[in-house]
């Protein structure tokens, strides 16, 4: 029989430097999507903060902080990340454990914007989409959840089927923006 290896999403791809700008892996804990019963929301987001410390997220926003955060994740949806769910959470909404199906990157560092500018529809820079904003958009050609974390540091979701995708396309607009400078 053969022996299964559990692998992280971007592993022997990650960690990487270009320019001023570096990518990494990042382990996100247990990742729980969260979806709102009908009515629900107020006491779900007071479950979540006596439970995890952080509100349940406005739409385009993210609450908590690194290693313990809430982030919107579409209409009536979010993902903590970090802890475990606690158990009371599951009497105002669909508890859904996701921790293996998606690839989280971190992505920071001087021109971090600039990157994003080539592969990302959106306004990235600090003056739209400060820490906390969050996106749900397209990178490139695929969906990802695009979440300002810090002044120039930005968290990235995508499925974990496409991880090395993911890799491929940052790494070629980070090569891009450094060819400038």
């Amino acid at each position: 029989m053969d022996k299964l290896i559990a692998k992280n999403p971007c592993e022997g791809l990650l960690p990487l430097t270009i320019g001023s700008v570096t990518l990494t892996e990042e382990e996100p804990g247990v990742m729980t999507a969260l979806a709102p019963y009908k009515g629900k929301e107020k006491d779900l987001s007071a479950a979540l903060k006596a439970a995890h410390g952080m509100a349940y997220p406005a739409p385009n926003r993210a609450t908590g902080k690194a290693g313990s955060r809430a982030v919107w994740f579409g209409h009536g949806q979010a993902m903590l990340m970090g802890p475990a769910p606690d158990a009371s959470l599951a009497e105002h909404a669909t508890v859904v454990d996701q921790s293996d199906a998606w690839a989280v990157v971190w992505i920071e560092g001087e021109g971090v914007e600039d990157v994003l500018a080539r592969l990302v529809p959106v306004d990235l820079r600090p003056a739209h989409f400060k820490r906390g904003h969050t996106v749900r958009s397209l990178l490139f050609h695929m969906t990802a959840s695009i979440t300002r974390v810090g002044d120039r540091a930005f968290q990235i979701m995508v499925f974990r089927s496409m991880a090395e995708t993911l890799v491929h396309d940052l790494k070629t607009a980070m090569e891009g923006v450094a060819a400038r400078g």
